[in-house]
Formats: structure tokens, C-alpha cells, sequence
């Protein structure tokens, strides 16, 4: 699949596949004869069965998860918007590379490949409040961005993300997708003030309000980031690929609502990893129907809620696949 405009990448969508009804039947009467009372591995089973049917395999497994971290600047830093100074994306790109970050550690406690990608960090996205954050071919290039980072032998996807500012673009873009007040979708981020937090709120809703009518893809590229398209992205061609994703917290959640605006559905593959510490994450996931697997307080970004869940997820899959049935372990089932 191949997209130029934000249209194109629209049909791709659209396009993408569905999980495999058959593989789907076959895990599920699997999970049915397993040495265990029935329903007793609670949502460990759903999850198992979930990730068979995108696989395509009654007994699949979790071999070559892949970890995936996006970096972007934004121009509403210098509004006063984050704790945090823009180059510190820069610094964490590095520390990241240098093997120094949480993400690093928790990648690898999984046994993760994990890379980074950072997107134009010398050109910093438009202040939204005064125009679009990007023009249709800068946002066709992030999507495409994280389209082409995502390695086609990976089996589970895990995308991350790293840019001063993003928090108030996340918020916006879920303003934008969802309504209410801008207060609402508003928190401190990275630690700001009072003050600062109120800067946010009035960046958020002026943004909002110059935005309104765009569709979906339209409001990722008004609001967003080049991090969060690449993003998008990353979880569109996962779903071209039939990889699962665990989505992250408020941020990679924001990025991932557009692709659900723009098609019902394009977010079947991905479950949420855990519910971040950022107080409209919740309302975030709710309004996409996702129950996060743990809530552990976590506001970092990065990707690391969601990583932290592979294990999890990797458990699921191998007490399906790994499991006796009854038949098999000479165990009498229940009657």
C-alpha cells in the first residue's frame, strides 16, 4: 500500500484488514478445553484469543515485539505551554540512543527490539493557534514516517514518543474529536504551574476554535505533531501487517483517536497497555471503548506503560497456545 495525500492514506483505512474469523473460532474452542475452570484466566484469555485471531493462528506466539519511539518539536513551546525547554527533546533523543532512558530498560526486560526516530527536530511544527501545526505533505511525510519504521516480522507493536509541548497538542486533538471544554481534556504534563496550566487551556481552546470543521486526518495535521503522526502511522500499517498493537498513554492514545474518527474500527487491533496518570487519558480511552490492562500511575509517555505490559500480553498467548487441553494432560473436564 502506497499514500500521497491525506485522502489516499484515508482509502488505505478503510482498506485495512480484518482479524481471522476462522483463527479466532479455532482459539477460542482451544481456550474452551484447556486444563482450567472455564473463564478462570479472566481477561488474560480474552487477550490471548484477541491476539490469535489478528495473528491468524490458533496457537500463536509473541517471538519479535518491537518498540517504536517518535520524536517531533512543536512551535507552541514558546507560548510557555511545558516545564521543559524544546531542546530537551533533542537531549532525550540522545539519551534514548545512548541506551539511558526508562524506555531503554523496559524494552528491554521484554526482550523488545527497540529504535528511535527523530522527526525534523530542527524545524519545530507551526504555532496552532495561528495556523495549521503542519500542511498536508508535512503530516503525509510523518505518517509515512512511522508507516516505514514498523518492521514487517515483528509480531507486537509498541509506539512511543518523545517532544516538548505535545501534551497541550494531544489535548487539543482530542478537544477537537470529542468536544466539551478545553479545561477538560487539559493537564500538567510535564509538571507545569498553575499559570502554566492556564496557558495551556487558552493555547488548547484557541486552537480548537481556528480548527473547527476539519475532519479527522485534517485535525492531526492542524493539532498535531510530526511525532504523532508518525504515530498514526506506525499503528496504520500494524494493522496492514495484522500486528497487534498495545497502545500507550494520553499522547500515542490522542494520535491513535484520529485513524478511529477517520474509520470506525481502525482501532480493533490495538489494546490499551495502561491508564496513564494524565487525567483525561481516562476519558480518552472510555470514549474509545478500551479498558487499559494495568493502572500504575505512570505519566512518563515514552511508550513505557505500554511496554511494560508485553510481558502480559506474551503471558495471555502463552498459557493459549502453551497450555494442555484436558485430552491431552488425561484430565477428567468438567461435567
Amino acid at each position: 500500500m502506497s499514500f500521497s495525500t491525506l485522502s489516499e492514506f484515508a482509502t488505505v483505512l478503510a482498506s485495512a484488514p480484518h482479524p481471522d474469523a476462522d483463527a479466532r473460532a479455532a482459539a477460542q474452542a482451544r481456550n474452551a478445553q484447556l486444563t482450567k475452570p472455564a473463564g478462570s484466566l479472566g481477561r488474560l484469555e480474552e487477550i490471548a484469543i484477541w491476539y490469535a485471531a489478528w495473528r491468524g493462528e490458533a496457537r500463536p506466539e509473541v517471538a519479535a515485539p518491537q518498540v517504536i519511539i517518535f520524536a517531533g518539536n512543536h512551535g507552541i513551546t514558546a507560548r510557555g505551554v511545558s516545564a521543559f525547554p524544546a531542546e530537551v527533546t533533542v537531549q532525550m533523543v540522545a539519551n534514548f540512543e545512548h541506551g539511558g532512558a526508562a524506555i531503554n530498560q523496559l524494552s528491554r526486560a521484554a526482550g523488545a527490539n527497540m529504535s528511535v526516530h527523530a522527526i525534523d527536530l530542527d524545524r519545530p511544527t507551526a504555532d496552532f493557534t495561528e495556523g495549521p501545526a503542519m500542511d498536508e505533505v508535512d503530516c503525509v511525510a510523518a505518517l509515512k514516517t512511522g508507516w516505514d519504521a514498523v518492521d514487517p516480522e515483528a509480531d507486537l507493536l509498541v509506539v512511543g514518543e518523545m517532544g516538548i509541548g505535545n501534551t497541550t497538542s494531544a489535548a487539543a486533538i482530542a478537544n477537537a474529536l470529542y468536544g466539551g471544554e478545553a479545561a477538560a481534556w487539559v493537564g500538567r504534563g510535564t509538571g507545569v504551574s498553575d499559570a502554566g496550566l492556564k496557558i495551556k487551556e487558552d493555547v488548547v481552546r484557541a486552537g480548537v476554535a481556528r480548527h473547527a470543521g476539519k475532519d479527522a486526518l485534517g485535525i492531526l495535521a492542524a493539532l498535531g505533531g510530526r511525532e504523532l503522526a508518525a504515530m498514526a502511522g506506525a499503528i496504520a500499517r500494524a494493522r496492514a501487517l495484522r500486528i497487534p498493537v498495545i497502545l500507550d498513554g494520553f499522547i500515542c492514545t490522542a494520535a491513535a483517536a484520529t485513524l478511529e474518527a477517520a474509520q470506525a474500527g481502525a482501532l480493533d487491533h490495538c489494546i490499551a497497555g495502561h491508564q496513564s496518570d494524565e487525567a483525561a487519558h481516562r476519558r480518552l480511552l472510555a470514549a474509545l471503548g478500551k479498558e487499559p490492562l494495568v493502572a500504575l500511575g505512570l505519566r512518563l509517555g515514552e511508550g513505557s506503560g505500554a511496554a511494560l505490559t508485553i510481558p502480559l500480553v506474551r503471558a495471555a498467548v502463552e498459557c493459549l497456545s502453551g497450555m494442555a487441553t484436558f485430552a491431552e494432560a488425561g484430565v477428567a473436564a468438567a461435567g
